[in-house]
């Protein structure tokens, strides 16, 4: 039988040749770690969804920030919950509110570590909606400014990376004009450009105590059947200033990471979400997968697809993996 001229196995012999001619590389480097901070001291409570993943109180908070920073992951996300909550999502904003005091907890104890937060409304307001509520809807322009005042709170307070979450038409130019206009013009913005309007957000919604209260969020998050909304979404908040854009869900939507890689040279990231955490949970305990090899695979093919940056639960086991190879 004759063979053709070329034969893949050739390069698929030992672990050695496939080391050098592997065309994708996971590196804690891609990392981002995400946080959820609770008021209180002394609290670390378990996300039952979430096995391995706790709300902190800040001092709690700095010390888990310590142990990444010893891991080389070079960046987390924050995610704050308030003692108290109103409509208008004061405590987002607020100067001495949980996220603006963690930040600057971090700051002091454990300075060169990268801190992104989410800006959102949804987890500071009585209804868990994204913004403002008219007539049973989201206000979208009404909640631009909170929004910019938002991130402009976490800018003051030392925040390195602003992230917009709550996919208000506009928030990234106002929050662009705010930043500027206060002498943070150095401070990149990392859009949540395209967020769908997911099933896989559910145990996130509880570690962060934002299950909205009436309706759902699919009149500003995007529909799961569109792609080529994807590519609008991403182009309008590159227009606006984006410096980084930012794609979630990520394993259900390799393609539209990819797609938007097709468009665009600035940095893409990808969130890899509670539901997606939870499931390989869920099967590894159960004795269904390798819980490490998938997790590696997951996050492999997330980079394979065109993303830069992975945010996930999983960066604190995947460091200590790639730090052992």
């Amino acid at each position: 039988m004759m063979f053709p001229e070329y034969r893949s196995r050739r390069l698929r012999r030992n672990k050695n040749i496939r080391r050098m001619v592997r065309e994708t590389r996971l590196s804690v480097d891609d990392l981002v770690y995400p946080l959820f901070v609770v008021p209180g001291s002394g609290v670390k409570n378990p996300i039952p969804p979430m096995p391995g993943i706790f709300q902190f109180s800040i001092d709690n908070l700095v010390h888990e920030i310590k142990e990444i920073r010893e891991l080389n992951i070079p960046a987390v996300i924050l995610f704050g919950i308030p003692e108290k909550k109103d409509d208008m999502g004061s405590e987002a904003y607020a100067k001495d509110g949980i996220i603006q005091r963690a930040i600057r907890a971090i700051k002091d104890k454990v300075p060169d570590i990268l801190i992104i937060t989410d800006v959102c409304l949804c987890e500071y307001t009585t209804h868990g909606h994204c913004g403002v509520i008219k007539d049973g809807d989201v206000d979208n322009d009404a909640t631009l400014d909170l929004l910019a005042k938002t991130a402009l709170s976490h800018v003051e307070s030392g925040s390195d990376i602003v992230a917009p979450s709550d996919m208000m038409d506009g928030r990234v130019a106002a929050i662009r004009e705010i930043l500027d206009e206060n002498g943070f013009e150095h401070i990149p913005i990392m859009s949540y450009a395209v967020k769908y309007a997911s099933s896989f957000y559910g145990p996130f919604r509880l570690a962060a105590e934002s299950t909205p209260q009436f309706g759902d969020r699919h009149s500003y998050q995007m529909d799961p059947a569109n792609s080529q909304e994807a590519i609008r979404e991403a182009t309008l908040d590159i227009e606006e200033g984006a410096d980084i854009i930012m794609i979630k869900p990520a394993l259900s939507y390799l393609d539209i990471v990819y797609m938007i890689r097709e468009i665009t040279h600035l940095p893409i990231a990808a969130y890899n979400v509670s539901g997606e955490y939870a499931m390989i949970k869920a099967a590894a305990k159960n004795g269904w997968i390798d819980g490490d090899k998938v997790m590696m695979e997951s996050l492999l093919s997330i980079k394979r697809a065109g993303a830069d940056i992975i945010l996930t639960y999983l960066a604190k086991e995947a460091a200590q993996l790639l730090g052992r190879r």
